[in-house]
C-alpha cells in the first residue's frame, strides 16, 4: 500500500500517441523486490523503459499509450510487494523516445542522489520459502538461509546503499550457476534477491562445544535439536545476534540458565512455532496474533493462561509471557521437533554485556552461559535485538493501544517524515535503553535499541551505530544533541565531537518525543513520569507536569520530592525508599517503622541507621521521581525489598492486577490548586493509607489497584488545573512509568472522559528508547527559532 505523502501518477489529459513518464519513488523500496515488481507490471502491459535503484530510492521511465500507463499506475499503487512501503511517488512527462525496439529493463544501480532511500528492515521467512525448505525434492531442503525478494535479512546485513549484494555481508559468497540464473531471471521470485544462496554456494551452520567444532550443516542442526531435547543450553546465531536457547518445558534447564546468567527472577522470552501453539498457553487476541505474524516478528506480551506444560520459572510472578514466532528459517528447523513446542529465546550475552553478534565474540564468551554454540559464517553487519510490543484494549478507548516497549529487529531503522525542514543533528540519547537519532532535511532517522551505556562494549556499539546510520544516509551533522547530565557517557561523547553541542533536559526530550511520535507541534500539557532525569535545577526529576512545545517548556507541577537513602543504592534496595516514605509521611516517627512488616524485617539497627541518614541528610538524594515512588510503595506493601532487575518491584506490583484494568476506590492525594507554579503533588496521604492497609492485612492486589487508581486520578486532576490556567486541552504522556499498562490505559481513558485530547507513544518507546528522538527534535526546533530570530 502507498503510505505517507504518496500520490498517484496519471497521464496528461488529451495526450496523443505514446506518453513517457519519469517516476521517482521513495520509501522502503530497495531490497523488497520493488524493481522486479515494476518490471513485471510494465512488461505485462507492453510498456517500454527502465527502472533502477539510486541513493534516493527507485527511479524509472515508462513509455506507452495512455490506457496502458493508467493501468500501470493502478498496479503500482495497489499491488506492491509485501515488504514495500512508499513514502512519496512523483512523476512528470518527458519526451517519448518513439523507439519500437526499446524494451523495459532493470538497469544497474546508481550511487548519485541525496540518499533519501529508506533501509529495509529484516523480515521473517515467507511461506513460499518455507514450502521449499520442507520439500525433500527441493535443492534448498532444510537449508537454514533460504530467502527471496519477499523475505529474509536486510538491515542487519547492509554495509552501504544502494542495496546491492556487493554492499552487504553476502558479498563474501559467490553465487553458484543455479543461484545466479535465479538472480538474473525476471520471472523468478529470487530475481535480484541480494542474500540469495543455497547449500552449494551459501552460508552454513557449525556446532561447537568449548573445545572444538563438532559438526556442520544439517548434522549440526540435528545435533543442536538433540542437545535441546536433553536439557542443554545452545547459543544460536539468529538474524541480529545470538540467542540463548533452552527447552521451555524443562525447569531444570531453565534454572541452570538463570544461574549462569545471574538472572533469578526476570522473565524469559519464548519462541513458539505458531499462533495456535501460543494459544495453548496464552490468551492471544486476533490483534496480538496479527502482530505475532507481522513481518518484523516482534516479541508480543500475552496474558498467561492457567494450565501446565511450560516451566513455572520461565516467567515467575508475572501474568504475561513474552512470545514471538520464528523469524528465520533456522528457527523453524529448531521447532520442527514435536518434543520442542516452545523454546526459551533470551539474549545471547553474559550478564552486563550486550548481545553477542560476531562469531569470535560468541566463542570467546558464551560458553560461560551455554553448553554449545550454533553459529554460521554469514556475518552480521550491525547488532540488533528483538523488538517488543504490547497490545492493550479498553471498552472506552476508540482503538487498541499498541505500544513498542523496544523497537529493534524488523522495525528499525525507523524513519519519520517531519513535514518541515530540519537542521542536520545527531542525538546521542540517554544512558539507559539508548538509541541514536539523526535529522536531515524533512526526515528523522531513529536507530534500533542499543542498550545501556555503562558497559564498554555497548558504548562502542553506540558509536558504531551512530556512524553507520550517518554514513548510510550521508548525514553530516552540524549539531550534537545530548542530555544535561554531566556524567553521562553520551554527554561526553557529544562534547568530543567537532560540532556544536545542544544539551536537552531529559523530560523535555520525553515530551518532544511524544509530540513528534504523534505528528504534533504543541503547545501541550506534558505528563512525564519516569525513574530519574537531571533537572534544570540540578536535582533529580521524574514526576513532571510541563507546559510547552519542542522548543521550550515550563515546569508547572511535580511530585513532592522524596528521599533516596544512599542515592543509587535505593534503586537496588527499594526498601530504603519505603522507609524514607514512611518517615516523610509520619512526621519522622521512627517508632512506627516496626509496625510495617517489610520495614520490621530490616531489624532495629538497620532501621535506625537509615532513619538517621534521612533525618540528617547524610548521603541522601532528593528526587521528584514517580518511578521511585512506585518502588517505595511496592516495597512498603511487601512486594519487593531488593530489586534484581530494573523496575522489579513495580512490575510485580502491577502484576498482581493480572491485566485487569478496572479502577477502584483511590487513596487520598493532595495538591494546592491556588499555589504558584510549580504545584506540588503530595504523596503523603497515599502512603499513610498504604501503611494502614498493610497493617490491616488488606490483600496485596487491592492495595495495588487502589494505588494505581490514585495515580491515574492525580494525573487527571493536575491536568484539569493546568487546563484552567493555560487554556490547553492537548496532553502528551511519556516516560518509563507509562510502560505500566494499567496506568497508561486508564490515564488515556480518564483524560478523554474529562475532554482532553490525549496522546501516548505509538511507534517509539515511551521509555528512554525515545529520548534520542526528543533530543533531535528539540535541538532542531531551537536552531530554527534562532535562525528566524536573526532574520
Amino acid at each position: 500500500m502507498l503510505t505517507g505523502n504518496a500520490t498517484a501518477v496519471a497521464p496528461h489529459a488529451g495526450a496523443n500517441g505514446p506518453i513517457r513518464w519519469r517516476v521517482r519513488v521513495t520509501g522502503v523500496v530497495q531490497g523488497v523486490g520493488f524493481r522486479p515488481f515494476v518490471y513485471r507490471i510494465a512488461t505485462s502491459r507492453a510498456l517500454r523503459g527502465w527502472v533502477l535503484n539510486d541513493a534516493d530510492g527507485v527511479l524509472m521511465e515508462v513509455e506507452g499509450d495512455a490506457h496502458a500507463l493508467a493501468d500501470f499506475a493502478t498496479a503500482l499503487r495497489s499491488e506492491l510487494p509485501p515488504l514495500a512501503r512508499v513514502a512519496s511517488l512523483q512523476s512528470h512527462c518527458v519526451a517519448p523516445l518513439h523507439d519500437a525496439t526499446e524494451r523495459f529493463v532493470i538497469r544497474d544501480s546508481e550511487r548519485s542522489g541525496s540518499h533519501l532511500a529508506q533501509l529495509p528492515a529484516d523480515s521473517h521467512v515467507c511461506d513460499a520459502c518455507l514450502g521449499e525448505m520442507a520439500d525433500p525434492a527441493n535443492r534448498r531442503y532444510r537449508y537454514p538461509f533460504i530467502n527471496c525478494t519477499n523475505c529474509g535479512p536486510r538491515f542487519s546485513l547492509i554495509k552501504a546503499i544502494p542495496y546491492d549484494r556487493v554492499n552487504t555481508t553476502m558479498r563474501a559468497f559467490t553465487m553458484c550457476t543455479r543461484c545466479e540464473a535465479e538472480y538474473r531471471d525476471p520471472s523468478n521470485r529470487r530475481y535480484h534477491a541480494q542474500p540469495n544462496a543455497c547449500p552449494e554456494c551459501g552460508p552454513r551452520v557449525e556446532l561447537y562445544d568449548a573445545d572444538r567444532m563438532l559438526s556442520a550443516g544439517d548434522d549440526a542442526l540435528r545435533a543442536a535439536i538433540d542437545a535441546l531435547r536433553t536439557g542443554l543450553t545452545v547459543a544460536v546465531k539468529s538474524v541480529g545476534g545470538f540467542h540463548l536457547v533452552v527447552d521451555a518445558r524443562n525447569p531444570d534447564a531453565i534454572a541452570r540458565l538463570r544461574d549462569r546468567k545471574r538472572r533469578n527472577s526476570k522473565s524469559f522470552a519464548l519462541m513458539m512455532a505458531s499462533v495456535e501453539t501460543a494459544r495453548r498457553w496464552t490468551d492471544c487476541s486476533e490483534l496480538e496474533a496479527q502482530w505475532l505474524r507481522s513481518p518484523g516478528r516482534p516479541i508480543v506480551l500475552l496474558r498467561k493462561l492457567d494450565g501446565g506444560g511450560l516451566a513455572e520459572n520461565v516467567a515467575p510472578r508475572n501474568p504475561n509471557l513474552g512470545v514471538m514466532l520464528p523469524s528465520a528459517p533456522l528457527h523453524y528447523l529448531l521447532l520442527s521437533d514435536p518434543d520442542l513446542p516452545a523454546l526459551v529465546m533470551t539474549s545471547g550475552n553474559v550478564s552486563g554485556f550486550p548481545i553477542a553478534y560476531r562469531n569470535e565474540e560468541a566463542l570467546a564468551r558464551l560458553f560461560e552461559v551455554s553448553d554449545l554454540v550454533l553459529l554460521n559464517d554469514r556475518d552480521i553487519e550491525i547488532r540488533i535485538d528483538d523488538s517488543v510490543i504490547r497490545c492493550s484494549n479498553h471498552p472506552q478507548l476508540p482503538e487498541p493501544q499498541v505500544s513498542f516497549l523496544r523497537r529493534a529487529r524488523g522495525f528499525a531503522p525507523y524513519v519519520i517524515e517531519a513535514g518541515r525542514s530540519m537542521a542536520p543533528v545527531v542525538a546521542y540519547g540517554a544512558e539507559l535503553k539508548t538509541t541514536v537519532a539523526l535529522t536531515d532535511r524533512e526526515r528523522i532517522y531513529v536507530s534500533q535499541h542499543i542498550g545501556d551505556l555503562g558497559n564498554d562494549d555497548t558504548f562502542r556499539s553506540h558509536q558504531t551505530i551512530a556512524s553507520h546510520l550517518a554514513d548510510l544516509y550521508r548525514v553530516k551533522p552540524t549539531v550534537a544533541a545530548c542530555d544535561l547530565h554531566p556524567s553521562f557517557r553520551s554527554t561526553r561523547l557529544a562534547s568530543d565531537t567537532h560540532v556544536s553541542r545542544q544539551q536537552v533536559q531529559h523530560h523535555h526530550a520525553h515530551m518532544a518525543s511524544c509530540l513528534a511520535d504523534n505528528g504534533l507541534n504543541g503547545p501541550a500539557i506534558g505528563v512525564i513520569l519516569d525513574g530519574a532525569g537531571y533537572g534544570l535545577d540540578g536535582t533529580i526529576w521524574g514526576g513532571e507536569f510541563f507546559i510547552g512545545d519542542a522548543r521550550a517548556v515550563q515546569r508547572e507541577g511535580h511530585l513532592r520530592y522524596l528521599s533516596l537513602l544512599g542515592g543509587d543504592k535505593a534503586v537496588h534496595e527499594p526498601v530504603r525508599t519505603a522507609l524514607a516514605l514512611a518517615l516523610e509521611s509520619f512526621d519522622g516517627d521512627e517508632g512506627m517503622l516496626a509496625s510495617v512488616p517489610a520495614l520490621a524485617a530490616l531489624g532495629h539497627e538497620a532501621r535506625h541507621v537509615y532513619a538517621t541518614m534521612w533525618r540528617k541528610g547524610i548521603n541522601v538524594t532528593r528526587a521528584s521521581s514517580m518511578g521511585r515512588l512506585f518502588d517505595g510503595v511496592a516495597a512498603l506493601a511487601g512486594v519487593c525489598s531488593r530489586a534484581e532487575y530494573e523496575a522489579h518491584g513495580p512490575i510485580e506490583f502491577e502484576g498482581l492486577l493480572a491485566r485487569d484494568l478496572a479502577m477502584s476506590e483511590p487513596y487520598r492525594y493532595a495538591f494546592d490548586p491556588s499555589a504558584d507554579a510549580p504545584v506540588e503533588l503530595d504523596y503523603r496521604p497515599l502512603v499513610r493509607q498504604v501503611v494502614s492497609d498493610t497493617a490491616g492485612s488488606v490483600e496485596l492486589a487491592t492495595i495495588s489497584r487502589r494505588f494505581h487508581s490514585t495515580i491515574v486520578l492525580a494525573i487527571a486532576s493536575l491536568c484539569d488545573l493546568l487546563r484552567s490556567r493555560h487554556a490547553l486541552d492537548t496532553v502528551v504522556l511519556s516516560g518509563g512509568v507509562f510502560l505500566n499498562e494499567f496506568l497508561l490505559v486508564n490515564a488515556l481513558v480518564e483524560l478523554r472522559r474529562r475532554g482532553f485530547d490525549v496522546h501516548a507513544h505509538r511507534d517509539v518507546p515511551t521509555n528512554d528508547g525515545g529520548i534520542a528522538l526528543g533530543q533531535a527534535v528539540v535541538a532542531s526546533a531551537r536552531i530554527t527559532a534562532e535562525r528566524r530570530a536573526v532574520i
